[in-house]
């Protein structure tokens, strides 16, 4: 295992090793690019097939967060070690620093199924989940492979905690504010002249 290899499986401060022995009841020390485990024979197991099965991501270099350990356990607690592989093969996208975007949770391969597959999918959950963010790289994606010629971006009007009204000025200058702005400054500047 390569010293990137370990910083990967390992996360920041070892979260994910202290995660996987917390999950398995096992003793995992990690030393240098040596995996130490301790326990009774099903905890061993289960922590080497929390490793193996993680493998596919760490063994690339691409950072493994709990999500990755919590859903390699659940994975391996249900036997949906196969599933797992393919969401983990599925990738969305590759940012510019060679970072793969892919479903982390069964839940979100749902999500992303319904995304490719469905004309109208509806998304609810906690903050932080991913459900815009998923939703805009599909789309993205879709658009770049030719799949649609554009996207249409929507928020609704119904205030939920914000004032949308805040943009002084008539429609127009609500619509393209930027304009709105650039009048301003005109007129500021113009009444300075003065």
């Amino acid at each position: 295992m390569s010293a990137e290899n370990v910083i990967a499986l390992a996360g920041p401060r070892e979260e994910n090793i202290k995660r996987i022995a917390k999950q398995t009841g096992a003793t995992v020390v990690l030393r240098g690019s040596e995996l130490s485990i301790g326990g009774t024979d099903n905890q061993i197991s289960r922590v080497r097939r929390n490793v193996e099965t993680l493998q596919p991501t760490w063994s690339q270099g691409q950072a493994i967060a709990i999500t990755d350990v919590l859903t390699a356990i659940h994975a391996i607690d249900t036997h949906r070690e196969t599933e797992l592989q393919s969401i983990q093969k599925d990738v969305i996208a590759t940012t510019r620093r060679g970072q793969v975007i892919r479903a982390k949770t069964f839940r979100q391969q749902q999500y992303i199924k319904a995304l490719r597959t469905q004309d109208l999918t509806f998304c609810t959950g906690p903050a932080g989940t991913g459900k815009t963010f998923l939703a805009a790289m599909v789309a993205v994606k879709a658009l770049m492979n030719d799949e649609y010629e554009r996207l249409i971006l929507t928020r609704p009007a119904v205030e939920a905690g914000e004032r949308l009204g805040f943009l002084p000025g008539d429609l127009q200058e609500k619509v393209n504010p930027t304009s709105a702005v650039r009048r301003s400054s005109r007129a500021a500047r113009s009444g300075k002249d003065s």
